[in-house]
């Protein structure tokens, strides 16, 4: 794989199995908030299919870009989280080699989607959001940080989720 620096099969697999287990957790807010539409379930699927050994193939790349059309429909914020991310774990098969900060979210935002999601559910709480990105940090394996720590830092911004992400990306480097 051509690109600023070399990605391995394996090490896409670690990084589409942590964004897969992220959008795996909240499936169930998308799947209640927009009852029938399989679209973020076919995406999460074929991110497992990758993870689990098969090659990356046009699957994951279509079913990716129907969650992300289903997120773009989804009638809440929460079922718009919840189908971004089984987007986000259908293309992460397809992570880019290229030291760019945005790159960062296909690693990382699936998982403070969720923790904003967990906010969400508590009310607004953002101790909840911060429990989350803990329980994230707490998941991400060596191989995972390894190669977050080949892009640059996550770029800031105002909205929580990009505020959630580079609080995971900003600890996730700490642990190194």
């Amino acid at each position: 794989m051509s690109g600023d620096f070399e990605l391995s099969m394996e090490e896409l697999r670690v990084v589409a199995r942590f964004v897969a287990e992220s959008a795996q957790d909240v499936l169930p807010v998308f799947e209640q908030a927009v009852p029938g539409d399989p679209r973020p379930r076919a995406a999460i699927e074929a991110a497992w299919e990758f993870v689990n050994g098969a090659g990356r193939t046009k699957l994951q790349r279509v079913t990716s870009l129907d969650a992300h059309r289903a997120a773009k429909e989804a009638g809440t914020e929460v079922a718009r989280l919840a189908a971004r991310s089984a987007g986000d774990a259908a293309s992460a098969a397809y992570l880019h080699p290229i030291s760019r900060a945005t790159q960062v979210g296909h690693i990382l935002r699936a998982a403070a989607s969720a923790a904003r999601i967990a906010e969400l559910d508590a009310g607004g709480d953002p101790a909840v959001g911060d429990m989350m990105i803990d329980q994230a940090r707490r998941r991400a394996t060596p191989v995972l940080i390894s190669v977050l720590s080949r892009y640059p830092s996550a770029p800031t911004a105002k909205n929580r989720v990009a505020q959630l992400m580079s609080d995971l990306d900003s600890s996730l480097r700490a642990s190194r």
